[in-house]
Order: structure tokens, then sequence, then C-alpha cells
């Protein structure tokens, strides 16, 4: 009934980035202080890495992982093709 796009839509604007950040918009707001529309590509990847488990990555957000699984994904952004 919905469409792929419409559903991850939903998603980014209802799952909750770390205690009561709920949303994409939100997320960037509280992690970065700018608009989702003004995040690099690394700052839109490190928000990836965090949803697994938001929580978790939300008591240490500098971590090493998040940093080089960020580094990994922006890196392959480049290489992407959107529909």
């Amino acid at each position: 009934m919905l469409s792929k796009q419409r559903i991850l839509e939903i998603y980014l604007n209802s799952v909750e980035w770390g205690e009561g950040v709920f949303g994409a918009e939100a997320a960037s707001q509280h992690y970065f202080r700018k608009g989702v529309g003004k995040l690099s590509a690394y700052e839109a990847a490190r928000l990836a890495v965090m949803l697994p488990q938001p929580k978790r990555f939300e008591k240490n957000p500098g971590s090493g992982y998040i940093a080089g699984r960020a580094s990994t994904i922006s890196a392959r952004m480049r290489d992407a093709e959107l529909p």
C-alpha cells in the first residue's frame, strides 16, 4: 500500500535517535545544531550509524566505531546511484 520511499520517510520522521530525540530533523538539530538539509554526507552517515542502537551510541557520540563506520558509508555515498 505504501511505497518504499514513503515507508522510509515515515520511519525517519519517527525513529528515536536518543533519549527524547525523535525524527531526523530533531536528531540533526540535537547532534549538529543545524537542519537536516544542511548536513554533510559524513554527518548524515553518523546519524545512520546510530540507528541500530541510538541510545547506546548517544552516550558516546565521538566513538571510534561511529567515526569509522560513518567514513565508510560517506565514501560509498559518492558511488551510489539514486533512482
